[in-house]
């Protein structure tokens, strides 16, 4: 064992990708401990041998395309008209519009990466400065993995064998709530640095309106589905990839063939890194559960207290730690076997905790110094690491706040999903 984790902690001080210093330790592990050669392929491939993991590469899709086909600048013009009158006006317009691409695309990076490009151009262009605008943009594309649909949802459906409709639906009104708080915040920002608001033209709004109407209906269609039965979330990825080429390539034809395969390309390459994750993953847990590691992790946690509550505060410390450091998808595949044991006895709801455990690793995707977000935000957006990680600090206090209501009232989590789906 002590091969095992030494690899692992070297190849992720060294700066290797996470996918290779889990894989390259789960196979020395195995190795070193006289496993069978067959058990390496067979736990990696079962990893990822899963109906419901074909959402994955579709969802990615789905939101290059969006990006691509110029659907995400229609949504954040709207949004600019919607609440752009309000002070700090597109900070607002930015956090609104991560909401509705939310819906779509269920990746943070897809946020970050495709719509805050366009988020930030006009925030600077309007007086915000690049840091605000950086900051803004950051917070808000934590909500994307968090609002139906969402990629890490799928991955925790997969794993721990619940209804992945239900971690959808569970997912709203944190999601809401993460948007009104960020906007509370922008709100203090803006007065009290007077940064200018856009102003309110009604006509302008309902013009706007027809005509990104068909991006706005989206999450409308997808969440429709899940509530009525119509479709499973893998099929709804489906449908979502289905109707971004439809309305890119019939209605705002702003999609060509160039365009077209580069969207393949970048979400096949995505999806293989994060399915490749999940499955050098899957070895990883098996190394840990065969060896008694998880068992004697779960028994020192339960040490300290039996009490629920305690508990929850304790996973939730270790969980935004990790998300710091580490990509969703692969503290999802290796901690579940080590929380779920300890979680269940105690008679916390598996939907809830599902939905506390990836809002902690998407706050851990813009905390410094690691969070994968800020990275691609400085890049989009060509501001300083330094410089973001001071701007961002004030917006992790409302995503935190909302993480400990949600943990803490479970009720928030639940009601929606319990209301609606049965």
């Amino acid at each position: 064992m002590a091969i095992f984790f030494i690899t692992f902690f070297v190849l992720l001080i060294i700066g290797a990708p996470i996918s290779i210093s889990i894989g390259a330790s789960a196979v020395l592990g195995c190795l070193s401990l006289g496993y069978p050669l067959m058990v390496i392929g067979q736990k990696m491939v079962t990893g990822i041998d899963s109906y419901l993991l074909i959402a994955i590469p579709l969802f990615i899709l789905a939101g290059n395309l969006m990006n691509a086909g110029k659907i995400t600048e229609k949504i954040f013009s709207f949004c600019k008209e919607l609440v752009g009158w309000i002070p700090g006006g597109l900070g607002h317009a930015n956090i609104v519009a991560s909401i509705i691409f939310a819906g779509m695309s269920g990746s943070a990076t897809a946020d970050a990466g495709g719509l805050g490009t366009i988020e930030m151009e006009a925030m600077t262009k309007n007086g915000y400065t690049p840091k605000f605008s950086a900051a803004v943009t950051a917070a808000s594309s934590v909500i994307g993995p968090i609002f139906p649909p969402s990629i890490p949802l799928i991955i925790y459906g997969a794993t721990a064998s619940v209804s992945v409709a239900k971690l959808f639906m569970a997912g709203v009104i944190p999601g809401l709530l993460m948007g009104v708080a960020l906007m509370i915040l922008v709100f203090i920002f803006a007065v009290r640095y007077k940064f200018e608001r856009h102003p309110f033209h009604f006509k302008q709004m309902v013009k706007q309106f027809g005509s990104s109407l068909l991006s706005l209906i989206t999450p409308l269609i997808i969440l429709a589905g899940f509530t009525t039965g119509w479709f499973t979330p893998t099929e709804a990825s489906s449908i979502a990839v289905a109707y971004a080429l439809v309305i890119s390539l019939l209605v705002y034809r702003t999609m060509d063939w160039k365009t077209f395969k580069k969207c393949l390309l970048d979400s096949a390459i995505t999806s293989a890194n994060t399915l490749f994750i999940i499955g050098t993953s899957t070895l990883f847990t098996y190394v840990l559960v065969k060896e008694g590691i998880s068992a004697q992790i779960a028994d020192f946690i339960l040490s300290i207290s039996d009490n629920p509550a305690v508990i929850l505060l304790i996973i939730n410390i270790i969980l935004l730690i990790l998300g710091m450091f580490m990509e969703p998808g692969a503290i999802l595949t290796l901690m579940l076997p080590v929380l779920l044991p300890i979680v269940k006895p105690l008679g916390i709801d598996l939907i809830h905790f599902g939905l506390i455990m990836v809002l902690n690793l998407m706050i851990g995707q813009v905390t410094p110094p690691f969070g994968v977000c800020l990275f691609v935000i400085s890049d989009v957006g060509k501001v300083k690491l330094d410089t973001l990680y001071k701007s961002i600090l004030p917006f992790l206090v409302p995503l935190i706040a909302v993480l400990f209501l949600c943990t803490y009232c479970p009720q928030i989590v639940t009601w929606l999903p319990n209301l609606l789906i049965k």
